[in-house]
């Protein structure tokens, strides 16, 4: 099985790798280096989470429907493609909409909509193949093992982009973007060789679990902590992620950073990130999992006010010092509000509120993008300065993550499993019936 876990990491990095240089290096580009509107770009990057509720379907249709005999792999493979096709064409949109708005514009939105739901087809695919080979029991040493090789995958990536593009080249970025879409086919396709075997209907026993967003909606809204727990995943990831995009051109504006140096803040952040995951590790069965997912949403808020003072001082230290701060807040903080979101779940209905908490998840990131964006856009407007612009958003994400700790106080979830599994009016009104 260890083979197979480490398959399943490259697959999970392979796909993840080509998000490094949309999000590191083509983000800083096209804000700052092209001018291009930082609404325009949030609105490009958004696009796999506005794709995001097809992977219900996408999940039902492969259960339904393998091709050549196999259920995941050629929906995997597909997606990863899609991927690498994305992130290989991307350099050309930068310089697309900087000369011709309108087709650039329509280019783009081709471009990461093939990423997008390459994304999708991919992350659904891979997940429901690592759950099946895993079993109930080695799902979270599976997990582990793909969150930890992705991360280091994540870093290198980010260190390899830092030294192939020092500073910006429209013919070396698109070097370096190929050179990275090559590396993760390669990774991909190591990773689906013989991972698979060949599905038999007639000896499987799996049942898909099929759920819609309204019934999600309802088991959401009938849980009073349920609902504070959607409220609550909402604010914190769309404040810790949608951070993402703006980053790099903010170093960029605020001290001068090259494009190598702007390029290696996702791996600094996701070094802290991985050192987060061993000190969650540690900490899990020791210390409650409330008290460790708080330490983690503190943390990460501390680093947004450490990053906005430093643009507010011009200090490159205080920067490097608040993106280690919201790294290790970030890692902590998943781990620890992951394992939190399986406790607010019930044996018989698990498909249907982990994917309630997956659609907070893609609602909180699409969310956060797209304020990022806006807000950014419009406070640089207002203000008449840039930089004033991006210290804005910080501010705005240091407050959601403020509100979101406070909430995080009326998690409570043996009230949660009490509600949940009480039956609900209707219920009780056809057992009186009965």
């Amino acid at each position: 099985m260890l083979i197979k876990r480490l398959q399943l990491a490259l697959i999970h990095t392979a796909v993840a790798m080509t998000l490094v240089p949309i999000n590191s290096t083509l983000n800083r580009v096209m804000i700052f280096d092209l001018g291009v509107s930082k609404t325009i770009f949030t609105l490009l990057a958004v696009f796999p989470y506005l794709l995001s509720p097809i992977q219900v379907a996408i999940g039902s249709f492969s259960d339904r429907h393998p091709i050549l005999g196999y259920r995941r792999s050629p929906y995997i493979l597909t997606g990863l493609v899609l991927c690498v096709a994305g992130v290989a064409v991307s350099p050309q949109i930068a310089v697309l909409i900087s000369e011709n708005f309108g087709f650039g514009l329509l280019a783009g939105i081709l471009a990461f909509g093939m990423w997008g739901m390459g994304f999708n087809l991919s992350a659904v695919s891979y997940l429901s193949l690592a759950s099946e080979l895993s079993g109930e029991k080695e799902r979270g040493k599976t997990i582990a093992v793909m969150f930890t090789v992705m991360v280091m995958g994540l870093i290198a990536t980010g260190i390899s982009l830092s030294r192939m593009v020092p500073t910006y080249d429209p013919a070396t970025l698109q070097n370096a973007f190929l050179t990275v879409a090559a590396s993760a086919l390669t990774l991909g396709l190591l990773g689906l060789f013989k991972l698979e075997s060949p599905f038999d209907r007639a000896s499987s026993k799996t049942k898909s679990e099929n759920y819609s967003i309204k019934q999600m909606t309802s088991a959401i809204m009938e849980n009073r902590v349920a609902k504070i727990f959607f409220v609550y995943l909402l604010l914190l990831l769309a404040a810790i992620l949608g951070q993402d995009v703006l980053l790099e051109p903010f170093a960029a504006q605020a001290f001068g950073m090259t494009l190598e140096q702007t390029s290696r803040i996702v791996s600094i952040t996701n070094s802290f990130t991985l050192l987060a995951f061993v000190i969650a590790g540690v900490l899990d069965g020791r210390v409650k999992k409330k008290y460790v997912a708080q330490s983690g949403n503190l943390g990460a808020l501390i680093g947004f006010i450490v990053i906005v003072a430093s643009g507010l001082t011009a200090s490159t230290s205080a920067f490097y010092a608040g993106i280690t701060l919201l790294g290790l807040g970030t890692g902590i903080s998943t781990i620890a509000n992951l394992s939190l979101m399986f406790d607010l779940t019930v044996p018989e209905k698990v498909g249907l509120y982990i994917g309630a908490w997956g659609f907070s998840n893609g609602l909180s990131r699409l969310a956060g993008l797209l304020m990022a964006g806006l807000v950014a856009d419009l406070a640089t407007q207002l203000a008449g300065d840039a930089l004033g612009g991006y210290l804005v958003v910080f501010g705005i994400e240091a407050s959601m993550l403020f509100v979101a700790a406070i909430m995080l106080y009326r998690i409570d979830v043996g009230a949660f499993q009490k509600q949940a599994h009480e039956p609900s009016f209707v219920e009780k009104a056809a057992l009186a019936a009965e």
